[in-house]
Protein backbone atom coordinates (compact mmCIF):
# COMPACT_ATOMS: atom_id res chain seq x y z
CA UNK A 1 0.00 0.00 0.00
CA UNK A 2 1.37 3.41 -1.01
CA UNK A 3 0.78 6.24 1.45
CA UNK A 4 -1.58 9.01 0.35
CA UNK A 5 -0.07 12.12 1.90
CA UNK A 6 -2.51 14.82 3.03
CA UNK A 7 -1.97 17.91 5.22
CA UNK A 8 -4.38 16.84 7.97
CA UNK A 9 -5.87 13.43 7.28
CA UNK A 10 -3.28 11.17 8.89
CA UNK A 11 -1.98 10.34 12.34
CA UNK A 12 0.57 13.16 12.23
CA UNK A 13 0.99 16.08 9.82
CA UNK A 14 3.37 18.69 8.45
CA UNK A 15 3.84 20.39 11.83
CA UNK A 16 4.66 17.16 13.67
CA UNK A 17 8.11 16.16 14.86
CA UNK A 18 7.41 12.72 13.38
CA UNK A 19 7.31 14.08 9.84
CA UNK A 20 10.50 16.02 10.47
CA UNK A 21 12.36 12.97 11.77
CA UNK A 22 11.14 10.63 9.05
CA UNK A 23 11.76 13.01 6.14
CA UNK A 24 15.35 13.73 7.24
CA UNK A 25 16.56 10.42 8.69
CA UNK A 26 17.88 7.43 6.69
CA UNK A 27 15.28 4.69 7.17
CA UNK A 28 17.26 1.47 6.73
CA UNK A 29 19.75 1.96 9.60
CA UNK A 30 16.98 2.87 12.06
CA UNK A 31 14.84 -0.15 11.19
CA UNK A 32 17.81 -2.54 11.26
CA UNK A 33 19.00 -1.08 14.58
CA UNK A 34 15.54 -1.68 16.04
CA UNK A 35 15.68 -5.29 14.84
CA UNK A 36 19.11 -5.81 16.41
CA UNK A 37 17.74 -4.57 19.74
CA UNK A 38 14.50 -6.57 19.40
CA UNK A 39 16.62 -9.69 18.98
CA UNK A 40 17.99 -9.33 22.51
CA UNK A 41 14.56 -10.15 23.95
CA UNK A 42 14.55 -13.98 23.97
CA UNK A 43 10.83 -14.45 23.37
CA UNK A 44 10.69 -11.77 20.70
CA UNK A 45 13.52 -13.19 18.60
CA UNK A 46 12.37 -16.78 19.08
CA UNK A 47 8.90 -15.84 17.93
CA UNK A 48 10.31 -14.10 14.87
CA UNK A 49 12.80 -16.86 14.04
CA UNK A 50 10.22 -19.63 14.46
CA UNK A 51 7.70 -17.90 12.19
CA UNK A 52 9.96 -16.29 9.60
CA UNK A 53 12.69 -17.96 7.55
CA UNK A 54 15.43 -15.52 8.52
CA UNK A 55 18.05 -17.84 7.02
CA UNK A 56 16.51 -17.13 3.59
CA UNK A 57 17.99 -13.77 2.50
CA UNK A 58 15.01 -12.92 0.32
CA UNK A 59 12.54 -13.60 3.15
CA UNK A 60 14.61 -11.60 5.65
CA UNK A 61 14.96 -8.71 3.25
CA UNK A 62 11.23 -8.79 2.46
CA UNK A 63 10.44 -8.66 6.19
CA UNK A 64 12.52 -5.50 6.61
CA UNK A 65 10.96 -4.02 3.48
CA UNK A 66 7.47 -4.63 4.91
CA UNK A 67 8.52 -2.94 8.15
CA UNK A 68 9.73 0.11 6.24
CA UNK A 69 6.48 0.20 4.27
CA UNK A 70 4.45 -0.05 7.48
CA UNK A 71 6.41 2.86 8.98
CA UNK A 72 5.82 4.92 5.81
CA UNK A 73 2.06 4.26 5.71
CA UNK A 74 1.41 4.99 9.37
CA UNK A 75 3.65 8.08 9.23
CA UNK A 76 2.52 9.71 6.00
CA UNK A 77 -0.68 7.93 4.98
CA UNK A 78 -4.27 8.82 5.72
CA UNK A 79 -5.83 7.73 9.00
CA UNK A 80 -7.79 5.06 7.13
CA UNK A 81 -4.61 3.69 5.54
CA UNK A 82 -2.80 3.68 8.88
CA UNK A 83 -5.67 1.94 10.66
CA UNK A 84 -5.96 -0.62 7.85
CA UNK A 85 -2.22 -1.36 8.08
CA UNK A 86 -2.48 -1.65 11.86
CA UNK A 87 -5.44 -4.00 11.64
CA UNK A 88 -3.59 -6.19 9.16
CA UNK A 89 -0.56 -6.31 11.48
CA UNK A 90 -2.78 -7.27 14.44
CA UNK A 91 -4.37 -10.08 12.42
CA UNK A 92 -0.97 -11.48 11.46
CA UNK A 93 0.40 -11.29 15.00
CA UNK A 94 -2.74 -12.82 16.52
CA UNK A 95 -2.30 -16.11 14.67
CA UNK A 96 1.42 -16.57 15.33
CA UNK A 97 2.66 -18.79 18.16
CA UNK A 98 6.17 -19.22 19.51
CA UNK A 99 7.86 -21.76 21.75
CA UNK A 100 9.87 -20.55 24.74
CA UNK A 101 12.67 -23.12 24.70
CA UNK A 102 13.77 -22.11 28.21
CA UNK A 103 10.43 -23.07 29.80
CA UNK A 104 8.84 -25.29 27.15
CA UNK A 105 5.75 -23.08 27.06
CA UNK A 106 3.94 -21.65 24.07
CA UNK A 107 3.32 -17.92 23.76
CA UNK A 108 1.56 -15.56 21.38
CA UNK A 109 3.64 -13.10 19.40
CA UNK A 110 1.12 -10.38 20.17
CA UNK A 111 1.77 -10.53 23.91
CA UNK A 112 1.89 -6.99 25.25
CA UNK A 113 5.47 -7.41 26.48
CA UNK A 114 6.69 -8.34 22.99
CA UNK A 115 4.74 -5.54 21.30
CA UNK A 116 5.85 -2.93 23.83
CA UNK A 117 9.49 -3.95 23.49
CA UNK A 118 9.28 -3.76 19.70
CA UNK A 119 7.60 -0.34 19.87
CA UNK A 120 10.08 1.15 22.32
CA UNK A 121 13.25 0.00 20.56
CA UNK A 122 11.86 1.28 17.26
CA UNK A 123 11.11 4.72 18.71
CA UNK A 124 14.53 4.79 20.39
CA UNK A 125 16.26 3.75 17.18
CA UNK A 126 14.64 6.41 15.00
CA UNK A 127 15.59 9.07 17.55
CA UNK A 128 19.15 7.80 17.90
CA UNK A 129 19.75 7.60 14.15
CA UNK A 130 18.14 11.01 13.65
CA UNK A 131 20.42 12.60 16.22
CA UNK A 132 23.55 10.95 14.92
CA UNK A 133 22.60 11.89 11.35
CA UNK A 134 22.63 15.54 12.34
CA UNK A 135 18.90 16.24 12.65
CA UNK A 136 18.80 19.09 15.21
CA UNK A 137 16.26 18.16 17.89
CA UNK A 138 15.81 19.86 21.24
CA UNK A 139 14.92 17.82 24.33
CA UNK A 140 11.33 19.07 24.02
CA UNK A 141 11.20 17.95 20.38
CA UNK A 142 12.57 14.51 21.28
CA UNK A 143 9.90 14.26 23.98
CA UNK A 144 7.30 15.29 21.42
CA UNK A 145 8.41 12.54 19.04
CA UNK A 146 8.05 9.89 21.76
CA UNK A 147 4.63 11.26 22.69
CA UNK A 148 3.47 11.33 19.07
CA UNK A 149 4.48 7.71 18.61
CA UNK A 150 1.78 6.69 21.09
CA UNK A 151 -0.51 7.02 18.08
CA UNK A 152 1.53 4.37 16.26
CA UNK A 153 1.40 2.12 19.32
CA UNK A 154 -2.38 2.23 19.35
CA UNK A 155 -2.44 0.82 15.82
CA UNK A 156 -1.08 -2.51 17.10
CA UNK A 157 -3.24 -2.54 20.23
CA UNK A 158 -0.89 -0.88 22.73
CA UNK A 159 -1.97 1.87 25.07
CA UNK A 160 0.58 1.86 27.89
CA UNK A 161 3.81 3.08 26.30
CA UNK A 162 6.34 5.80 27.26
CA UNK A 163 5.18 9.38 26.79
CA UNK A 164 8.59 11.12 26.80
CA UNK A 165 12.29 10.33 26.55
CA UNK A 166 12.71 9.97 30.33
CA UNK A 167 10.01 7.29 30.45
CA UNK A 168 11.51 5.64 27.37
CA UNK A 169 14.98 5.54 28.92
CA UNK A 170 13.56 4.16 32.17
CA UNK A 171 11.71 1.43 30.30
CA UNK A 172 14.79 0.36 28.34
CA UNK A 173 16.91 0.34 31.50
CA UNK A 174 14.28 -1.72 33.32
CA UNK A 175 14.23 -4.33 30.54
CA UNK A 176 17.97 -5.03 30.59
CA UNK A 177 17.77 -7.85 33.20
CA UNK A 178 15.37 -9.71 30.89
CA UNK A 179 17.57 -9.50 27.80
CA UNK A 180 20.17 -11.94 26.52
CA UNK A 181 22.24 -12.60 23.42
CA UNK A 182 20.73 -16.01 22.70
CA UNK A 183 21.78 -18.22 19.82
CA UNK A 184 18.83 -16.84 17.85
CA UNK A 185 19.85 -13.27 18.64
CA UNK A 186 23.45 -13.79 17.52
CA UNK A 187 22.28 -15.47 14.34
CA UNK A 188 19.90 -12.59 13.63
CA UNK A 189 22.69 -10.07 14.21
CA UNK A 190 25.06 -11.95 11.92
CA UNK A 191 22.48 -12.02 9.14
CA UNK A 192 21.64 -8.33 9.56
CA UNK A 193 25.29 -7.32 9.22
CA UNK A 194 26.43 -9.71 6.48
CA UNK A 195 23.43 -11.26 4.73
CA UNK A 196 23.96 -13.60 1.82
CA UNK A 197 22.27 -12.55 -1.39
CA UNK A 198 20.87 -15.20 -3.68
CA UNK A 199 21.52 -14.92 -7.42
CA UNK A 200 17.84 -14.20 -8.01
CA UNK A 201 17.85 -11.36 -5.48
CA UNK A 202 21.10 -10.01 -6.88
CA UNK A 203 19.60 -9.73 -10.36
CA UNK A 204 16.29 -8.24 -9.18
CA UNK A 205 17.60 -5.74 -6.62
CA UNK A 206 18.36 -2.20 -7.79
CA UNK A 207 22.12 -1.49 -7.81
CA UNK A 208 21.95 0.99 -4.92
CA UNK A 209 19.95 -1.49 -2.81
CA UNK A 210 22.31 -4.38 -3.39
CA UNK A 211 24.78 -3.36 -0.73
CA UNK A 212 22.43 -1.33 1.44
CA UNK A 213 21.50 -4.02 3.94
CA UNK A 214 25.04 -5.01 5.02
CA UNK A 215 26.04 -1.34 5.21
CA UNK A 216 22.92 -0.46 7.17
CA UNK A 217 23.53 -3.42 9.48
CA UNK A 218 27.07 -2.32 10.26
CA UNK A 219 25.98 1.29 10.76
CA UNK A 220 23.10 0.18 12.97
CA UNK A 221 25.34 -1.97 15.15
CA UNK A 222 27.79 0.91 15.66
CA UNK A 223 24.93 3.05 17.04
CA UNK A 224 23.70 0.46 19.56
CA UNK A 225 24.10 1.39 23.23
CA UNK A 226 27.27 0.05 24.81
CA UNK A 227 25.43 -2.49 26.95
CA UNK A 228 23.79 -4.00 23.85
CA UNK A 229 27.11 -4.30 22.00
CA UNK A 230 28.62 -5.94 25.06
CA UNK A 231 25.78 -8.47 25.19
CA UNK A 232 26.64 -9.38 21.62
CA UNK A 233 30.28 -9.81 22.67
CA UNK A 234 31.67 -6.63 21.13
CA UNK A 235 32.80 -3.76 23.34
CA UNK A 236 33.08 -1.38 20.42
CA UNK A 237 35.49 1.51 19.97
CA UNK A 238 35.00 5.26 19.88
CA UNK A 239 36.49 5.35 16.40
CA UNK A 240 33.72 3.10 15.11
CA UNK A 241 31.12 5.38 16.66
CA UNK A 242 32.69 8.46 15.10
CA UNK A 243 32.85 6.71 11.72
CA UNK A 244 29.18 5.76 11.99
CA UNK A 245 28.24 9.34 12.83
CA UNK A 246 30.15 10.63 9.80
CA UNK A 247 28.56 8.03 7.55
CA UNK A 248 25.05 8.81 8.79
CA UNK A 249 25.60 12.55 8.37
CA UNK A 250 26.84 11.93 4.83
CA UNK A 251 23.82 9.73 4.09
CA UNK A 252 21.45 12.41 5.35
CA UNK A 253 23.22 15.15 3.41
CA UNK A 254 23.12 13.05 0.26
CA UNK A 255 19.46 12.17 0.71
CA UNK A 256 18.49 15.81 1.31
CA UNK A 257 20.38 16.85 -1.83
CA UNK A 258 18.82 14.25 -4.13
CA UNK A 259 16.81 15.55 -7.09
CA UNK A 260 13.10 15.34 -6.28
CA UNK A 261 12.49 12.71 -8.97
CA UNK A 262 14.73 10.31 -7.01
CA UNK A 263 12.99 10.87 -3.66
CA UNK A 264 10.21 8.47 -2.62
CA UNK A 265 6.75 9.92 -3.43
CA UNK A 266 5.53 10.05 0.18
CA UNK A 267 8.62 11.88 1.44
CA UNK A 268 8.56 14.25 -1.53
CA UNK A 269 4.91 15.08 -0.84
CA UNK A 270 5.48 15.46 2.90
CA UNK A 271 8.40 17.82 2.38
CA UNK A 272 6.25 19.94 0.08
CA UNK A 273 3.51 20.23 2.69
CA UNK A 274 6.04 21.02 5.41
CA UNK A 275 7.41 23.87 3.30
CA UNK A 276 3.91 25.15 2.65
CA UNK A 277 2.71 25.44 6.23
CA UNK A 278 3.39 28.48 8.35
CA UNK A 279 6.44 28.00 10.54
CA UNK A 280 5.40 27.25 14.09
CA UNK A 281 7.18 25.94 17.13
CA UNK A 282 6.16 22.69 18.82
CA UNK A 283 4.36 19.65 17.46
CA UNK A 284 0.91 18.10 17.28
CA UNK A 285 1.29 15.87 20.32
CA UNK A 286 -1.48 13.41 21.10
CA UNK A 287 -3.18 13.69 24.46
Amino acid sequence: MKATVTPGGGLFGPRSITWRVHTETPGWPAVVRAFQLQALHPRTIRGIAQNCLLDDPEVARARLRRQLDFVAVRTFGTREQAEHAGERARRVHARLIGLDTDTGTLFRLDEEENLRWAHCVEVSSHLEVAGRSGVPLTRAERDAYVAEQRRSARLVGLGDVPADTAELDDYLAGMRPYLAATVEARDALRRSVSPQLSLRLAFLAPPLALGSLPAAGALAFATLPGWARQMYGCRGHRAAGYAADLALKALRAGAMALPERLVSPEIRAARGLMRAVTEARGADVAA
